[in-house]
Order: structure tokens, then C-alpha cells, then sequence
């Protein structure tokens, strides 16, 4: 059997407020394989999204370990854990985060230009045809739709060939019909590329297509 490609190990996170103590997530152990993919389920606050930040090296948690890609994530500074997301980790956000004074285009250059890539311009090109954006490569995202700028994120996602691709509620802000066909290529680009991914969501129709569940409640991974 293969090695893990995620190996989360007793992570807890725990934070200060008015009335000690509170803590987010509660020894939190699991691990994925190349290839497979996994939904991440639960209540509004029940820790979701901060899992999935910690998973990615952007939280830091109070206790236990994550290995990415055979990196122990937090036995590195801040600057080297951004390395190992740069080469190994793509993204997909409820709110797109693209930059609103780059072209569909040059947000999906951006990460390989990061990375030194002498052809960026032709990667992001092909990226955004296969998304079938192939006409929209000079658009700003204020004139592309709500499921326009979610292929635009797929395609920046995707376009560093990524062994993990991690997304957040990526259908939250997309009605029904669009966040279907988003959802659709997602999983569709996902299997092509052959990446692990991890999907926070509270939509029980996309979380069935993975390959399996996990269910936080209260900070907690239940059966």
C-alpha cells in the first residue's frame, strides 16, 4: 500500500476567549492516499474549515502533527511551510479569491510565474480552455459570473499539477444549477489529474461522490 500523502496525527486546536479555554478541534487523527478523496462534514462551527487550514500549514494547531507530501508541516517556519504548499497544494475557495486587478489569464499565470516557469502564458491558456474559458482569458473577474470565477480558481488550482487539492465550500456562493457543473468539472479534473483531495462542505449530495466522509461535531471526528 502506498504511503499517505496526508497523515494527521492528534492535531488540537485551542483558542483564548472571555471564558478560558475553547477548543476548536479535539485530537483530530486520519490519513489519505494518493488519488483518493475525502469530504469533511459537519455543523457551521463545528471546526471544518479550520481543520482544512491546518491540513494546508495555514493554522497553526496547539498540539499534534501534520505530514504533507513526507513534510512534517509545523517542524518548519512559516516561509518553508508556503514552499510546500507552493509546489504541492492547490486551492479552491467559497469567495474565489482571485485578483481583481489581474485577468482571468494572469491570475492562473500567477502561481507558475512564482514558480519560475518559463511558459506560464501557455499553460494558464491551455488551463483556462479546458475549463472553457478559452474566450474569456483578458475578462477582469468583476465582469465574469460567480461560476466564471470559480473555473478561473479550478484552473489556477490545477494548473501546478498539485498533489493535493484542498477546497472550501467551493459551491457556497453559487446557486444550485452553476455550483452542479462546478462541482461536476471539479471531481472530473480531479480524477484526470490524479490528485488527493480534501472538501469541506456541508452539501450531503457533493459529499457523497468522495470516496469517503469524515464528520466533525463539536470539534471532534465522529463514526
Amino acid at each position: 500500500m502506498s504511503e499517505p500523502i496526508i497523515a494527521v496525527h492528534r492535531i488540537t486546536k485551542q483558542v483564548a476567549d472571555s471564558t478560558g479555554t475553547l477548543t476548536i478541534l479535539h485530537e483530530i487523527d486520519f490519513e489519505l492516499r494518493p488519488r483518493e478523496s475525502v469530504a469533511i462534514v459537519g455543523a457551521s462551527g463545528s471546526g471544518k474549515s479550520t481543520l482544512l487550514s491546518i491540513i494546508a500549514g495555514l493554522d497553526v494547531p496547539t498540539s499534534g502533527q501534520v505530514v504533507l507530501a513526507g513534510t512534517d508541516l509545523f517542524e518548519l517556519d512559516e516561509d518553508a511551510r508556503a514552499a510546500v504548499r507552493a509546489r504541492s497544494v492547490g486551492f479552491v475557495f467559497q469567495s474565489f479569491q482571485l485578483l481583481a486587478n489581474l485577468t482571468a489569464l494572469e491570475n492562473v499565470m500567477l502561481p507558475l510565474e512564482l514558480m519560475g516557469h518559463a511558459d506560464a502564458r501557455a499553460q494558464a491558456t491551455e488551463m483556462l480552455r479546458r475549463v472553457g474559458l478559452a474566450e474569456r482569458l483578458a475578462h477582469y473577474p468583476k465582469v465574469l459570473s460567480g461560476g466564471e470565477q470559480q473555473r478561473v480558481a479550478l484552473a489556477r488550482a490545477f494548473v501546478v499539477k498539485p498533489a493535493v487539492l484542498l477546497a472550501d465550500e467551493p459551491t457556497g456562493s453559487l446557486d444550485f444549477a452553476t455550483g452542479e457543473t462546478v462541482m461536476a468539472l471539479m471531481f472530473e479534473m480531479n480524477r484526470e489529474a490524479g490528485t488527493t483531495l480534501v472538501l469541506v462542505t456541508h452539501d450531503r449530495g457533493i459529499a457523497a461522490r468522495c470516496d469517503r466522509q469524515l464528520r466533525i461535531e463539536a470539534g471532534r471526528l465522529v463514526p
